[in-house]
């Protein structure tokens, strides 16, 4: 069972994010604040989750947190300031939108770029641990599927509409037979033979 707060007192937010590991498309982030001694016994880290049950997460906790944010930073950036900042600025954009400030942030990971004078703590794998974690883990990957589904529409024969712009094996011979999109990430390896031009 996931801990429903860090603290007794203070209200936290929990943080995650979506797609860094991708080839294509943006970053997602998300923050969320649930209510203390929140409950649900099915709430978990996303990636443990399959896509129905994520989907109906989503708006259990769209309805019982007390706020929550999505936020994006696309891939142009992402090539700009590189995508662990990138991963940080999405988190920060999504804690601009929360509409009840927090007083304390549980970021998903080891490592966060402070986010104006708020108090936080890094929690490696938190969206296992932490509930408002996991459901900010949630928010931010079915938002991104989402939005890489309805790319796929538009940019056929990636297979997005099942690896949302991983690195999958489908993806690659598509980036093969049909070159980059313009939501390609250009400062990614997206092809392991580029590998050689650098030795």
């Amino acid at each position: 069972m996931l801990r429903s707060s860090f603290t007794k007192t203070l209200t936290e937010a929990g943080c995650d994010e979506a797609g860094r590991g991708c080839l294509a498309g943006p970053v997602v982030a998300a923050a969320v604040i649930l209510p203390k001694k929140y409950r649900h016994k099915r709430l978990n880290d996303s990636k443990q989750l399959c896509r129905e049950e994520r989907e109906e997460l989503r708006y259990k906790i769209e309805k019982d947190a007390i706020a929550w944010a999505v936020a994006e930073v696309d891939h142009e950036e992402i090539d700009r300031i590189h995508i662990l900042n990138a991963s940080f600025k999405a988190m920060h954009l999504a804690l601009d939108k929360l509409t009840v400030q927090p007083e304390l942030l549980l970021i998903d990971g080891n490592r966060f770029n402070p986010y104006k004078d708020f108090k936080y703590e890094c929690i490696i794998k938190g969206d296992g641990k932490y509930l408002s974690i996991a459901a900010a883990s949630i928010l931010a990957k079915t938002y991104r599927d989402e939005l890489m589904n309805k790319l796929a529409k538009e940019f056929a024969g990636y297979g997005w509409e099942t690896n949302v712009g991983y690195p999958t094996p489908e993806h690659r011979d598509g980036i093969r037979l049909l070159g980059i999109t313009p939501y390609h990430r250009k400062s990614f390896t997206l092809l392991p033979e580029q590998l050689e031009l650098f030795e």
